[in-house]
């Protein structure tokens, strides 16, 4: 099976474009972001619950504490959530605030929750739907590694950020391109 695509900023803008004028535009965004940005897991955003997200004061974490089992492997692990994506979470919560903090974050249309399942199902018509064909659930986490590999960020840490028990894992992830190999040897 091929991997998912790797999206460049253009190609994401142009998904964020084509979900802004469409039925759920800023659940959609958020949980793309949250991929993109943060670099989960389908199966990990399905399960989010606004106590994940939401301190006591209202103010979105910075830190986002997956137990085990809302996780691949059933390892708890801590998410990075960077101030832009914050952002982006705290709009969420204040379009659809919720007073049940163990409630999932995001809903499907039928007001269901999503399953891992039927949010990578959403994600591909997403792609699909917005010209950008080859991507799936796993492109916002592919980018999310390449992107912070091709910035000089170290294989060991993108290891511990995708919660990769393995190096060589992550190493698959990278998505190198030619851009990359000139930059890398502009550096002799």
């Amino acid at each position: 099976m091929a991997q998912a695509r790797t999206l460049k900023e253009k190609e994401l803008k142009q998904l964020l474009q084509f979900i802004a004028f469409r039925k759920h535009a800023l659940r959609n965004r958020c949980m793309l972001l949250i991929t993109h940005w943060a670099g989960m897991r389908v199966g990990e955003v399905a399960a989010l619950q606004y106590s994940d997200v939401l301190a006591a004061d209202g103010s979105i974490l910075a830190e986002i504490r997956l137990a085990a089992d809302q996780t691949k492997g059933d390892k708890a692990r801590v998410v990075y959530v960077a101030e832009k994506l914050r952002k982006e979470l705290l709009n969420y919560v204040r379009t659809y605030p919720q007073t049940n903090p163990t409630r999932p974050l995001f809903y499907t249309q039928k007001r269901d929750h999503f399953t891992a399942n039927t949010l990578a199902q959403h994600f591909f018509w997403l792609y699909k739907a917005a010209g950008l064909n080859g991507a799936s659930s796993h492109s916002g986490r592919r980018t999310f590694i390449t992107t912070l590999a091709n910035k000089g960020v170290s294989v060991r840490l993108l290891q511990a950020l995708a919660g990769h028990r393995s190096i060589t894992t992550t190493q698959v992830y990278i998505d190198v391109n030619d851009a990359m190999k000139r930059a890398a040897v502009e550096l002799v």
